[in-house]
């Protein structure tokens, strides 16, 4: 839907200080960062993560103790899906070298590797192979390419400095060195990044960047990595196998207490089925669909948390759960569009964020967690929000601007994604400003790996958002395309060489789900709920009780 009278009104002081803006920002004055100190104040104030009630401590597993999400360890306190004692594990569905748990970003550049080092790989993924937040995502890929100012080193500075020093250093130093030789590869496979005319990759300024490393393809970067991975991978169909609408449930382990395949489920017929492998890779992604605190997401549907609860229950620390990614701008209005991500490009490329009164109130490219503090507290605290009809709160976010600053035409061209979407409602995004707020966008911890993509369990392999530590307490915008591709490669290769080389084989056994359901027990928990949840339920409106089908019910449905 079009805006109403009431916003129309209020676009009117957006563009009463658009002239001047523009000028600002063609004389190369910039809103004033926020110092140290104040960012560290604006985020014990205002950021979710802070906020009282915001966490609760896990009373069972390798974490007892760990306070986290409330959200979370509800799914990490709850039953496996399967009973233990039911599981028949000497009927095999299917046998590989490597199985892949998730057909994303990082699953999909992990089988590829895999199949390069000449192992037998399976894909297995909950909905259609690429149903990821690889695709959703938008803004571009941080990379330190050559002919540049910038370097490696620049960009290990800007992440540590992004995830408040508290990365895994092992961790970024992989990333930040690998990351121009996976853009390399992206190249090679066909993936069309966004250039200038005489060939040099366009680059753009993130949050939080000292320099311009943010590569992309116009605002459809995620859809266009994700593309060129699986149509990789469907061209070698004959060496990597997928298994679509089959999400793992639940890990499987031998008597050795190694890695040894998985439970399935298959969501159309409403079987439980086995795969059994020498290595495994977890690469499920995210939990923005467990809609923490309530807040709306930009993430895919399928993004409940699963890799988390099967490492855990498994065994596997989990780290940097205590902070979550909130994303500056996700739409507010329309409501059809609400917690759509709208891409930090946008503030890349000159867009400025507004209050009320058509006023600047932070530099835009502050690191996400400040800023989406600063829009919270501008919300709230300050009163200088933009109200809709729906009674949600916004601010500006005045892409007109990028049409002025670099020529008619560039939103349309530059952002093809978001101008056609706000298109279909009646909003033109190069005359008109978007309404954002604050969305769940990144998981930023997950199960603990080093940079092999190991983890405590021999034959077990983690790699992508289910991962945590590259990021420390808050990822840069880039840093994820980037995660995916190079530790998904890494993971294939360290578990192709793991199965080629140290596997066991023994018996299959379940029991570490029996230990788990006892520790349970132990700790007082009695609950009917399940995990993992697979999907989310949006037959209650109560945000906090979405979640029906953590309840088991014979089958998902």
């Amino acid at each position: 839907m079009p805006y109403t009278s009431e916003l129309k009104e209020l676009i009117k002081k957006v563009e009463e200080t658009r002239p001047a803006r523009v000028e600002k920002k063609r004389s190369g004055e910039e809103f004033p960062l926020l110092s140290l100190k104040e960012r560290e104040e604006r985020l014990k104030k205002y950021h979710p993560d802070f906020k009282e009630g915001s966490r609760k401590e896990i009373r069972v597993g390798p974490n007892k103790g760990y306070a986290i999400s409330p959200e979370i360890v509800n799914i990490l306190e709850a039953k496996s899906r399967v009973n233990p004692d039911l599981i028949d594990l000497e009927k095999v569905a299917y046998e590989t070298d490597v199985l892949i748990l998730g057909g994303g970003g990082a699953g999909t550049a992990a089988a590829l590797t895999v199949q390069e080092n000449g192992a037998k790989v399976l894909i297995a993924t909950k909905l259609r192979h690429g149903d990821a937040n690889t695709m959703m995502a938008e803004g571009g890929i941080q990379a330190a390419t050559k002919g540049t100012k910038d370097s490696p080193y620049y960009h290990y500075l800007d992440v540590l400095g992004g995830g408040h020093f508290k990365n895994v250093p092992e961790l970024v130093y992989t990333l930040v060195t690998e990351a121009p030789k996976v853009l390399e590869w992206l190249e090679n496979l066909g993936c069309m990044l966004t250039k200038l005319p005489e060939g040099q990759l366009k680059s753009l300024h993130g949050g939080g960047t000292c320099r311009k490393r943010m590569h992309y393809a116009a605002d459809i970067t995620g859809a266009e990595i994700m593309r060129t991975l699986r149509d990789e991978a469907r061209n070698r169909a004959e060496d990597i196998k997928v298994l679509e609408f089959s999400p793992a449930v639940e890990l499987i382990m031998n008597e050795y207490g190694h890695c040894a395949g998985a439970v399935l489920y298959n969501l159309e017929t409403e079987e439980y089925f086995i795969v059994k492998a020498k290595a495994v890779v977890m690469a499920t992604g995210g939990s923005g669909r467990l809609h923490i605190q309530g807040f709306m997401t930009t993430n895919h549907y399928g993004a409940t948390g699963d890799g988390l609860i099967m490492g855990y229950r498994a065994g596997v620390k989990l780290c940097f759960l205590h902070t979550v990614q909130y994303h500056p701008t996700g739409a507010v209005f329309p409501e059809q569009a609400e917690g759509l991500l709208i891409t930090e490009k946008f503030r890349g490329a000159g867009a400025n964020v507004l209050n009320i009164d058509g006023q600047q109130f932070v530099n835009e490219r502050e690191p996400r967690d400040v800023e989406s503090a600063c829009f919270i507290r501008e919300c709230t605290e300050i009163g200088k929000g933009i109200p809709t009809a729906t009674g949600k709160l916004g601010i500006w976010l005045d892409s007109p601007m990028i049409d002025i600053l670099m020529g008619e035409g560039a939103v349309k061209r530059e952002f093809p994604g978001k101008f056609i979407l706000f298109k279909r409602y009646g909003i033109d995004i190069s005359k008109e400003p978007m309404l954002v707020y604050p969305t769940l966008h990144y998981q930023n911890g997950g199960l603990e790996y080093n940079s092999r993509c190991e983890t405590s369990i021999p034959g077990f392999f983690s790699s992508g958002e289910v991962s945590g530590g590259v990021h420390g307490e808050n990822r840069l915008m880039g840093n994820s395309l980037l995660d995916v591709t190079v530790f998904g490669r890494i993971a294939g290769i360290s578990a192709s060489l793991y199965a080629k080389e140290k596997a066991k084989e023994g018996k299959l056994t379940l029991d570490h789900v029996r230990r788990y359901h006892k520790e349970l027990e132990e700790a007082g928990i009695i609950t009917d709920r399940v995990a993992p949840m697979l999907l989310p339920d949006y037959s209650n409106p109560n945000v906090r009780e979405r979640q029906l089908t953590a309840h088991y019910l014979g089958t998902i449905r």
